[in-house]
């Protein structure tokens, strides 16, 4: 059955994938059919709803990619001053800030952070639906928009939103939670941008990508792998968007899994399929919600990094190929991220039941970072990689931790 599973996925990513090239996209696109006509609240109107308040701020980067990123300065149920230190949360591939508020008030991190009295700052990374702007270029029609792999997520977004953080608080530093893609772009930062890592107080990695030889998730492999093959001959600015809101695949997966018994069965089979099986971990309610912001959009060109990584013995750069790397990198082989550069206080969080991220790659990552304080498995055997934005049981198997390091280098309101 799993297996059976597994070739229906692959065939409708295929399939959606080779509609894209054909300009299958682009004729939606033509149509109207936009993630603003899905859901046209954003973060702040969503929060609103449970008694946040939340701000709206924008970022642009050195290459001119115009930023949004959302804050909480003090949750509803937080009764204390707020800390001096600001936290910064950064989301996975293909998703967006929502993702931590999907699950709701008891278990969304955006919420349990704000309420323990801290500023909380949620980002988003360019060519999501919250950053899929440019001062200059136009994302439906220049196709250099979408030319960016993970590399320039590290070396221009996470700067960028640092840097507003502290200048609008006025703070010396920060602390840092990345989930996934964003745990492998805060290394990338260290290694390619002196000075950052220097501005965290403690970065707690939630599943971190690095290298990815033993990701066990053959959906996500097979995904990622056609993306890896069009993408060099991909050409205008619609195809080489990969999976937006409002797009083909994520319109008819917010459709479907809007019906309870179709979101208990089909869609929970589909994130089953794409990582692993827990059992009741996410609850119906916020399936329903976050096929409303996912897939959330990223570039071809990330999808194919994530390919590549997943092939390589190394957490490298992107490879263009050897003519081109040659020209980019001054050698056959792209650049070699130097993980060793990452000296911020480190704190891993993992779940031993992740298909995406295995744990044999998170002991590699954390052998070749310098200041590892601690990683910590989470006590339930079945936490997998989706749990960690969507799992109803966020407070209990993996905020404590959370809380714990957020407390212990927040210097209890006094700059350190």
């Amino acid at each position: 059955m799993a297996q059976k599973t597994y070739w229906i996925l692959y065939l409708f990513f295929l399939n959606t994938t080779i509609e894209l090239v054909n300009g299958e996209f682009r004729k939606l696109f033509e149509k109207g059919i936009r993630y603003e006509r899905l859901s046209p609240i954003n973060f702040t109107e969503i929060s609103r709803e449970y008694g946040y308040k939340s701000e709206e701020h924008t970022v642009i980067t050195e290459d001119g990619y115009v930023l949004t990123l959302f804050r909480i300065p003090r949750g509803k149920n937080c009764h204390f001053t707020a800390q001096r230190t600001p936290v910064l949360i950064m989301h996975g591939l293909l998703l967006s800030s929502d993702s931590w508020i999907d699950s709701g008030p008891e278990a969304g991190l955006a919420y349990l952070i704000s309420d323990d009295c801290y500023d909380l700052w949620a980002g988003n990374v360019r060519g999501n639906y919250y950053s899929r702007n440019h001062i200059r270029m136009n994302p439906d029609e220049d196709p250099e928009f979408w030319k960016f792999s993970l590399n320039e997520v590290g070396v221009y977004d996470l700067p960028a939103i640092i840097d507003y953080i502290l200048d609008y608080t006025r703070s010396v530093k920060l602390n840092y939670i990345g989930y996934s893609q964003s745990g492998g772009s805060f290394v990338i930062m260290c290694s390619e941008k002196l000075g950052y890592c220097d501005k965290v107080r403690v970065a707690i990695l939630l599943h971190p990508v690095a290298k990815m030889t033993n990701a066990k998730s053959q959906a996500f492999r097979a995904i990622t792998e056609v993306y890896q093959i069009l993408e060099p001959n991909l050409q205008n600015a619609l195809e080489l968007e990969a999976l937006p809101r409002g797009g083909y695949v994520q319109k008819i997966v917010h459709d479907i899994c809007q019906n309870d018994l179709i979101a208990d069965k089909i869609c929970r089979s589909i994130l089953t399929v794409l990582d692993s099986y827990n059992p009741g971990s996410v609850s119906v309610s916020t399936i329903r919600t976050l096929t409303g912001h996912f897939p959330g959009g990223t570039s071809v060109r990330v999808m194919a990094w994530f390919n590549q990584v997943l092939n390589k013995k190394e957490f490298q750069n992107f490879d263009y190929g050897p003519l081109m790397n040659m020209k980019i990198y001054g050698s056959k082989q792209p650049s070699i991220y130097n993980c060793n550069a990452t000296t911020a206080p480190i704190v891993i969080i993992h779940g031993k039941n992740d298909n995406i991220v295995s744990k044999k790659d998170v002991e590699w990552l954390k052998n070749q970072l310098p200041n590892v304080l601690e990683v910590v498995y989470v006590k339930n055997p079945l936490w997998n990689h989706f749990d960690v934005p969507y799992s109803q049981h966020t407070r209990e198997m993996i905020y404590p931790k959370i809380s714990e390091d957020l407390f212990k280098y927040s210097g209890n309101g006094v700059e350190l």
